[in-house]
């Protein structure tokens, strides 16, 4: 039966392709497209049952308008996050959409976890004084240790959670804000409310999902103000979710010591692509994040690119077509919005 099942997978690099062949126990035709999913590349999905994307793909109206004129009825994600998928346009054409809940838990944790030692060990600062043949040592590059540090963690999910196992190895202190903590998370970590894990708090990582219109900005001046002072701050999650200018001013005060993040606002115009001068990157946010290194460190939203993450993503992707295949629906398909009658 599956053999027969079409589908588009957007966003696949060539390193993955084999992964994708290995995992495929239910024998679909896959038909991999490199680019992320666009309004000029929807029509590679012409002549498939199903579309697979991944985060930044223009899941709009527009596409899905297109998706569902050619009788696709499974747009699916291999993320977790979803904030760029139309949900209203999708019931209102009547397509199921789906998500991957969870991968490997590890890959992100173990990426903000490097961002934020090397920013508290001021690994950045010394690496490039060095590569310009400083090797003085001053004042910048005195620091504390781990073991002596607390760590703060702001959302205790699994990602979360997984990244204070690694700095309680580590002998850190672990603090964890969440609004609805699972008990799970309550017997791992010190549960506090927010003002309490910022004042107190060496580092800070951030965990949580981004929700548009809800927490936009949710790092902004207010927050920071709340930090320790000389603190270092990682985001990991979303770029929605910091407000560029107040942790810029932030940096410049001293108020943070360091900024690591993997994410930004409008992302779409950045993966993927290779500029030649940083004047030709068309994000002004993120422009002036590269431009404050050392004390910024940017990496291009490789949290999860792991080999064991994307076999999960893989895996339960097709766990999710072969079950919507076989039933009409799978347990992790999104919940939509109630259809608006035309």
């Amino acid at each position: 039966m599956f053999e027969l099942v079409k589908i588009t997978v957007y966003g696949v690099r060539a390193l993955e392709e084999p992964y994708f062949d290995r995992l495929n126990q239910y024998q679909f035709t896959c038909n991999y497209v490199r680019e992320l999913l666009t309004h000029d590349n929807v029509a590679a999905a012409k002549g498939a049952d199903a579309v697979l994307v991944r985060g930044n793909c223009v899941v709009d109206r527009q596409n899905l308008q297109q998706f569902a004129d050619w009788g696709i009825r499974a747009v699916f994600t291999r993320s977790v996050g979803y904030n760029h998928l139309d949900l209203q346009a999708a019931a209102d054409l009547g397509i199921t959409l789906a998500r991957v809940p969870g991968y490997s838990p590890a890959a992100v944790a173990e990426l903000a976890l490097t961002l934020g030692m090397t920013q508290f060990r001021h690994v950045n600062l010394a690496v490039d004084q060095t590569h310009q043949a400083n090797f003085t040592i001053n004042d910048n590059l005195f620091s504390q240790e781990i073991h002596t540090a607390t760590v703060g963690i702001i959302g205790a999910g699994r990602i979360g959670l997984a990244e204070a196992k690694l700095y309680q190895g580590l002998g850190a202190r672990v603090l964890a804000y969440d609004p609805r903590p699972s008990a799970t998370a309550q017997a791992a970590v010190t549960v506090v409310p927010l003002p309490e894990l910022l004042a107190q708090s060496d580092i800070v990582s951030i965990h949580v999902p981004y929700f548009s219109g809800e927490n936009d900005n949710l790092i902004d001046a207010e927050f920071l103000t709340q930090m320790k002072p000389g603190a270092v701050l990682v985001n990991t999650a979303r770029g929605e979710l910091a407000d560029v200018p107040a942790i810029l001013d932030a940096l410049a005060t001293g108020q943070l010591s360091g900024y690591g993040t993997d994410v930004f606002r409008d992302e779409v115009a950045l993966l993927g692509k290779q500029f030649a001068t940083l004047d030709e990157v068309p994000n002004p946010e993120a422009r002036q994040l590269m431009a404050a290194y050392p004390k910024v460190l940017v990496t291009p939203h490789v949290g999860s690119y792991t080999a064991p993450a994307l076999d999960d993503m893989i895996r339960i992707s097709y766990d999710n077509f072969h079950d919507f295949f076989s039933t009409g629906t799978t347990s992790n398909a999104i919940r939509l919005p109630i259809q608006k009658m035309n």
